[in-house]
């Protein structure tokens, strides 16, 4: 059985226009820090790839994977949403969160492995960009945490979510898939550097 939509609502844009203004925003700064960082990386290829080695590779894959799953499941509870399961929408939204806790939990461990000098290395241009990138990374993380936690209570008013509490969710998420987009931008380029 499908859905009749009209054709204004299938061509909805999903969230405010400002969240999406701000959501581009937000890429072209990334954007800008991607390019400095690559001019950095053509003038030391060879001190930058050795230096990426150094990263854990799993522990990199293993945050890729759970980030994945978090949008993933962003999708199955903002579905949930407009079919007014609320039980099965929080229930995403928080497993959503769950990823993100851990996202922040294996950052942490990685940052202490490298700040401890356990990587055999010295604070390079490389690392630097290692910092600022995932630093600022992280910080999405964090405040896409407290905006998941929103969601689940926006999604918990009512089993009939509209409106304007539907754009927020909605908006929530948007902002959540963009921290995700972000991480599979930055792990190539830092992880499997060649």
């Amino acid at each position: 059985m499908t859905e009749s939509r009209t054709p204004a609502q299938a061509l909805k844009i999903p969230g405010e226009a400002g969240v999406w203004v701000f959501l581009f925003g937000d890429m072209v700064i990334f954007v800008v820090f991607f390019v400095a960082y690559l001019v950095d990386r053509a003038a030391a290829p060879g001190l930058f790839a050795q230096s990426s080695h150094e990263l854990g590779l799993a522990v990199g894959v293993a945050n890729t994977l759970i980030l994945l799953s978090s949008s993933l499941l962003v999708v199955v509870g903002l579905g949930a949403v407009r079919r007014g399961a609320v039980p099965v929408a929080t229930g995403a939204f928080r497993g959503a969160m769950a990823c993100g806790v851990l996202f922040v939990v294996l950052k942490a461990f990685e940052y202490t492995q490298i700040a401890s000098g356990a990587t055999g290395t010295d604070l390079n241009p490389f690392f630097s960009w290692y910092f600022i990138l995932t630093g600022v990374h992280l910080m999405h993380v964090l405040i896409g945490l407290g905006v998941l936690g929103l969601m689940v209570s926006r999604a918990q008013q009512s089993s009939d979510v509209t409106g304007k509490r539907l754009m927020v969710i909605e908006s929530g998420a948007c902002f959540w898939h963009l921290v995700d987009l972000l991480w599979m931008l930055i792990f190539p380029l830092l992880y499997l550097v060649a």
